[in-house]
């Protein structure tokens, strides 16, 4: 699938860290490491999310180095060299020459050469940002270069007087996303919320947790998402009580729930979609009374998505509706306020309603400035997911409540307005899923 956010936005965000960076200063960034999953075979490759945000290449063995000033290219990319015998056994690889003229980069070494090179850039720089601690090993190197600096004091070599996390500059412009990022989240919206309904119309068919473990992947690889996002979940029954239930291998029974937490990466922006469904197609009537009181509290919490409300704002409202609906169903005693007071409401319903979005599914991103929440802005992504949870084991509750686990779970990015809803395209009315599964 052609990439969709251009060369030249690549490089803005390459000039906008470096306006932000200290003038004689340098930025090193390393490129994730492949990682073996067994003997000689490797995990897919996945490229680390801030060297991706920067650069688009997806190669491993690369380092970014921003050097603001430098008189022959501040944007410099070390990557491996083009290798005809090599390329035969494990594919295309740019080499340098190619990251200039296909990336953007000002200038490209070998990175065979880094040891050689680097250390002459990091040289006179008084500060050096890097993500401390994110690769123990690229730690030692690192290390090792400004030692070979400081070895060097004698003969008026300068190393630098800081290290200083990259991140905290960084992560803050990952959380505003551009319109070509949106365009991309959306199509992996877009994407997920068909294998959801792909899902809702295979369970109808019995099975296995699997099962719709597969419609799930067939889709998102039938449009060119070649990865999940997350691990999948899918919880039959009391399985949806599970937070992070991902073994998915238990049958699938009528009268269960069916609760799929499940989206696809695109471009490595990640999508994050969760929807609960009667396997039988129909809801009982406790399974409907709980799932009107998660909706409602999801519609609340999109409707405190926008532009001058604070983080926590969907939060509380979602929590508000799901509190007075445990009270009015009899599942929690006392009023509204006493059952917030003491959060009697935490068996229930333990987790946030949302988290940020975007190259990682649990994005970056400050959740308070100080000790204040976040103020929400046009361009920020976000899941707004509330749910309910009763425990099979939960003794303080009538039998036919228990095994119910319930969540509703969609992508929104804060605009002007309000709010959008990236992954509308899969119901989630109890009028539309029976719908849906009936058809």
């Amino acid at each position: 699938m052609a990439v969709t956010i251009p060369v030249k936005e690549f490089a803005e965000r390459r000039r906008k860290l470096m306006d932000r960076m200290a003038s004689d200063s340098i930025a090193i960034l390393p490129a994730a490491p492949e990682r073996v999953r067994n003997r000689d075979v490797l995990h897919p490759f996945r490229q680390d999310s801030d060297f991706q945000y920067l650069t688009g290449f997806g190669e491993p063995e690369a380092v970014l180095a921003l050097i603001p000033g430098r008189e022959h290219g501040e944007a410099v990319l070390f990557c491996k060299e083009r290798n005809p015998e090599k390329e035969l056994w494990d594919g295309f690889l740019v080499g340098p020459e190619g990251a200039i003229e296909r990336y953007g980069f000002d200038d490209a070494f070998p990175i065979a050469d880094i040891d050689d090179i680097l250390p002459g850039m990091i040289e006179g720089r008084s500060r050096v940002y890097y993500p401390l601690g994110k690769d123990p090993a690229f730690d030692n190197r690192v290390m090792d270069w400004l030692k070979v600096i400081r070895s060097k004091v004698r003969s008026g070599a300068h190393p630098p007087g800081e290290l200083v996390a990259l991140e905290h500059l960084l992560h803050d412009m990952r959380l505003y996303k551009s319109a070509a990022e949106i365009k991309v989240m959306a199509k992996a919206g877009q994407i997920s919320a068909e294998a959801h309904c792909r899902a809702m119309k295979r369970a109808r068919q019995g099975g296995y947790e699997y099962n719709l473990e597969a419609e799930l992947i067939h889709t998102f690889m039938e449009h060119g998402a070649r990865s999940t996002a997350y691990p999948s979940i899918v919880g039959g029954g009391a399985n949806g009580c599970i937070l992070h239930y991902i073994e998915n291998a238990a049958p699938l029974k009528d009268g269960d729930l069916v609760l799929i937490d499940a989206g696809c990466e695109l471009e490595c922006y990640a999508s994050d979609i969760t929807r609960t469904f009667p396997v039988s197609g129909k809801f009982s009537p406790e399974q409907k009374a709980l799932y009107e009181v998660v909706l409602a509290a999801q519609y609340a919490a999109i409707d405190a998505v926008k532009p001058d409300n604070h983080w926590n704002q969907p939060h509380e409202a979602a929590l508000k509706v799901l509190t007075q609906g445990l009270i009015d169903l009899g599942l929690l005693a006392g009023t509204l306020d006493d059952a917030l007071a003491n959060e009697s409401y935490k068996p229930f319903f333990m987790h946030r309603t949302g988290h940020w979005l975007g190259l990682d599914v649990h994005d970056v991103g400050d959740y308070k400035v100080g000790d204040a929440w976040r103020v929400l802005e046009p361009g920020m992504a976000l899941t707004v997911e509330p749910g309910l949870y009763i425990a099979p084991d939960n003794t303080d509750v009538e039998p036919r409540w228990r095994g119910i686990g319930i969540r509703i779970e969609d992508d929104v990015v804060v605009t002007k307005e309000g709010c959008r809803n990236l992954t509308e395209g899969v119901p989630k009315t109890i009028a539309d899923i029976e719908a849906l599964m009936a058809d």
